[in-house]
C-alpha cells in the first residue's frame, strides 16, 4: 500500500497543531516527526513533549523518526507521547535487534533506518523483526535537500531481499521527495514516502498528496 507521510520539519512551527490537522484533512495517512538531538545529526528539532502536544490535535498515524544516539533509552517516552511507529538509525544502536524488540513490546510498529553511506546489507539480519525500513535519500539532519538518486539501488536491493524472504516489509524513503523523485523511488520498490517542502509549502496540499500517491502507484515496482 502506498502511503504519504508529510514531514513536520517543513511545517510552520508556530502552528504545529493546525499543521498536523491540515495534513490529515489533506489525505495524508501518516505524519512524519523528525526527532534530532544535535549529536547523531548536526541539528536539534523537538522531543517527546512537542509530540505529546501535537497528538492532542491529530488522530493521524504518528511516524516518529529518531535521529538520536542510544535510541533504546527513549522509545518508551515517545510511545507515551503518542508515537504509533518508531524508526531509529542502525548506526546509532549497539544492538539494533534489541531496539526493534523494545519498540514492538510497546505496541508500536518498529522500523530501522540507514544513512546514505550504510549499505542495504546491514539491515538484512533485521528484516524479520522490522515492520519497515527507512532509506535516507539525503544526509539526515536538515530538510530541503536534493534527492540522492543513487539510493534507488539500495531501495531495490532491500525490496528484492524482502521478496526473496516472503516479507511484505514497508520501505520508506525520506529526503527530496517530490512529484518527480517519487516515481524513481516507487519504481525501485519504496511504498512509504516522506515529503516535507513538497507538501507543506504547496499551494494545495491535498492536490499534491493525491498527485504523489497517484504517481507512486503508477510507478511502483517498474524498476524491479
Amino acid at each position: 500500500m502506498i502511503r504519504i507521510s508529510p514531514s513536520v520539519l517543513a511545517s510552520d512551527f508556530s502552528r504545529l497543531g493546525d499543521e498536523a490537522a491540515r495534513m490529515a484533512a489533506s489525505g495524508a495517512e501518516y505524519l512524519h516527526l523528525d526527532v534530532m538531538d544535535g549529536v547523531f545529526v548536526p541539528n536539534i528539532s523537538f522531543g517527546a513533549p512537542v509530540i505529546r502536544a501535537i497528538r492532542k490535535c491529530s488522530d493521524a498515524f504518528f511516524d516518529v523518526h529518531l535521529m538520536i544516539t542510544d535510541p533504546i533509552r527513549y522509545v518508551e517516552d515517545f510511545r507515551k507521547a503518542g508515537a504509533d511507529g518508531i524508526t531509529f538509525h542502525i548506526e546509532a544502536a549497539d544492538d539494533p535487534a534489541a531496539v526493534l524488540d523494545a519498540i514492538r513490546a510497546l505496541g508500536c510498529r518498529a522500523a530501522v533506518s540507514v544513512k546514505p553511506a550504510t549499505p542495504a546489507e546491514a539491515v538484512f539480519p533485521l528484516l524479520e523483526k522490522a515492520d519497515m525500513v527507512l532509506v535516507m535519500t539525503v544526509e539526515p539532519g536538515f530538510g530541503g535537500q536534493s534527492f540522492m538518486g543513487d539510493m534507488c539501488e539500495k531501495i531495490r536491493a532491500l525490496r528484492h531481499e524482502c521478496t526473496k524472504r516472503g516479507l511484505s516489509t514497508d520501505i520508506e524513503v525520506d529526503g527530496g521527495i517530490d512529484e518527480i523523485t517519487v516515481a524513481d523511488a516507487a519504481a525501485a520498490g519504496a511504498n512509504v514516502f516522506v515529503a516535507g517542502s513538497a507538501v507543506f509549502r504547496s499551494a494545495d496540499a491535498k492536490a499534491t498528496i493525491a498527485s504523489l500517491r497517484r504517481i507512486a502507484e503508477g510507478a511502483y515496482g517498474a524498476a524491479l
